[in-house]
């Protein structure tokens, strides 16, 4: 299977399947305490990654790196979980959504969120406030290694996102993931449908052994 075959595979099941995959892998992949803005509902595509600093005298520069983020990326930045200042706005949302990428995730806070809401833009953040990162924080690496939401992320790496929030699968785990992920969710469809056709779920959820779903290989 070609890896762009993969991504749209993966890009299709729910993070909440990928993170059960992942579990049953032994692989970490879920991003703890950032979520789905509202503006679009899902995201995927490769990791341009971004780490931010407190901002030096003079001040660094804060958003000028959009200008090399390809088409279908995702952007991902890690502003060490800071809520006091943003570092992403209404310039840089209606650029991104005219370059075709496909959405950002922020450890941080992000601004003037009408915009994407009118563009149906996918934001992942910690939540929205107003008052901005110029001049308090400043770009100090792109394409490096991040940590965002205690999940390291790399260029490249394949970053999730729906309602449910944001998974990252690591380069080179692709094809396993989504063997282990398609497995899962074959397996629960089997068990809605057998208890939606009159099946206990108890009865169902034996019939397919819900609780090794997620269960790591190896283990009992």
């Amino acid at each position: 299977m070609s890896p762009s075959s993969t991504h749209d595979n993966l890009a299709s099941l729910s993070t909440a399947t990928l993170s059960d995959a992942l579990d049953r892998l032994g692989q970490p992949g879920a991003v703890f305490g950032i979520g789905n803005l509202g503006a679009g509902p899902r995201l995927a595509g490769p990791a341009y990654t971004v780490r931010y600093v407190p901002a030096s005298s003079p001040p660094g520069t804060v958003g000028d790196y959009i200008d090399d983020v390809p088409e279908g990326a995702v952007v991902v930045l890690d502003n060490q979980g800071r809520t006091e200042c943003t570092v992403w706005g209404d310039i840089l949302t209606a650029v991104a959504e005219a370059r075709g990428i496909a959405g950002t995730v922020i450890d941080g806070v992000c601004r003037d969120t009408q915009r994407a809401f009118d563009l149906a833009y996918p934001i992942f953040s910690r939540g929205r406030f107003m008052r901005t990162g110029k001049d308090r924080v400043q770009v100090a690496a792109v394409q490096e290694c991040v940590s965002v939401g205690g999940r390291q992320v790399n260029p490249g790496d394949l970053v999730l996102g729906d309602l449910d929030g944001v998974v990252v699968i690591a380069r080179g785990l692709e094809n396993e993931v989504l063997e282990v992920a398609m497995e899962i969710h074959e397996r629960e469809s089997g068990i809605l449908a057998r208890a939606l056709g009159g099946a206990t779920v108890a009865e169902a959820r034996a019939a397919y052994g819900y609780h090794e779903l997620q269960r790591r290989r190896g283990q009992a």
